[in-house]
């Protein structure tokens, strides 16, 4: 979106404070009526692409073929995608939110909509599965996700989409996620043998589940 953008190096170049609504609509070609019809808010704008990235999720979600483990991996891989192909604005925002609490507490909740969407998703599609298998996995998934998409915001040449499918791989052979046939959910054949239990008290972030399942995959 033009007007992403627009705000975004706008932000870089003058502070969020400093920058005006009028500068905004003014760069992306629109009247600031019409900014605010669309976006309300300065807060709003630079989050924007997220609602229309929340709605491909939720498509690949309603129209994968495979199981639904496989599924959620595959919108993990939608977001990421979405990120890796403007690496330059995803950078450029990351630097504008970290300048900015209220930016960072936003990008949180906007965090937490894909995690809601996943859950909301296995629980709709495998209602006998306990819901803190369910939500183990999906915060091990997301975990993962936001790991190597800020390593690739930090220019790691490693955090990559083929990495991404790699360690979602991994976290389904560790979970014991099964695809219809009892394989694991985008199971190399290497990984088929592996089992790995990892403990966590409740209400542990997203983030530190992921960390703790990385921590024992890396054991030999």
């Amino acid at each position: 979106m033009l007007v992403v953008a627009e705000s975004i190096r706008l932000f870089s170049e003058h502070g969020y404070e400093s920058t005006t609504v009028e500068q905004i609509a003014s760069a992306a070609g629109m009247s600031r009526r019409t900014f605010f019809r669309q976006f309300g808010s300065k807060e709003d704008v630079i989050f924007a692409d997220h609602e229309s990235l929340l709605a491909q999720v939720d498509d690949t979600l309603a129209g994968f073929q495979g199981d639904p483990w496989s599924a959620v991996c595959a919108a993990a891989e939608v977001v990421f995608s979405h990120f890796r192909r403007d690496r330059d604005l995803a950078v450029r925002r990351a630097q504008v939110v970290q300048e900015v609490p209220a930016l960072r507490d936003r990008e949180l909740v906007t965090t937490y909509r894909y995690q809601g969407a996943f859950e909301e998703f296995l629980r709709r599609r495998l209602p006998d599965e306990p819901p803190v298998r369910i939500v183990a996995y999906v915060a091990a998934i997301t975990g993962t996700h936001n790991y190597l998409l800020r390593q690739m915001i930090r220019g790691d040449a490693d955090a990559t989409l083929e990495r991404l499918r790699r360690e979602l791989a991994r976290i389904a052979v560790a979970l014991g996620a099964r695809g219809s046939e009892g394989s694991a959910v985008g199971d190399p054949e290497s990984l088929q043998q592996q089992v790995t239990v990892v403990t966590y008290p409740a209400g542990t972030s997203p983030d530190e589940v992921a960390r703790r399942v990385a921590d024992e995959l890396r054991k030999p």
